[in-house]
């Protein structure tokens, strides 16, 4: 067995390769057209268009828009009520989106019912139930002696 030297380093066989030498002829394996095919853009020189560009069409960056304004994709939609509405109700009574629905308070349910907090509400101990509450319309419920129940 032989000592390891630095004269008797030697690469793994295949590690090293040659650089491919392109344009160089036939028998160089990339001559002529280096690989490039024949004709148009990408076998041209200074080939590389820059990141995003796609022939002059207008582009992706520039197409979409890119302010704050614009809708949102997929936004959640409530059947609103404030709390003044909920004065028409009896003392002690549940609120939920089918008594108001019969009550007539509320018309159409499409969407889930959310309270919100404008108006006043009078003395009432109202159970509410809903899918969502605004923190004002939470406190004027709880305020009133009544008690606020978040449906999923």
């Amino acid at each position: 067995m032989t000592t390891l030297r630095l004269e008797s380093l030697k690469a793994n066989k295949g590690a090293r390769r040659r650089k491919l030498r392109k344009g160089r002829g036939i028998a160089a394996g990339q001559g002529a057209s280096c690989g490039f095919g024949m004709r148009g853009q990408k076998s041209r020189s200074g080939r590389p268009t820059r990141p995003g560009f796609e022939g002059g069409q207008m582009p992706l960056y520039r197409r979409v828009p890119k302010l704050k304004h614009f809708p949102l994709v997929n936004p959640k939609h409530f059947t609103v009520l404030n709390v003044s509405a909920l004065n028409s109700l009896k003392d002690g009574s549940t609120v939920n989106l089918d008594s108001l629905v019969k009550d007539g308070v509320v018309t159409s349910p499409k969407h889930p019912l959310k309270i919100l907090g404008n108006g006043d509400l009078t003395a009432k101990k109202l159970t509410v139930q809903a899918a969502a509450f605004t923190a004002s319309a939470r406190t004027k419920i709880e305020a009133a002696g009544g008690s606020c129940e978040t449906l999923d």
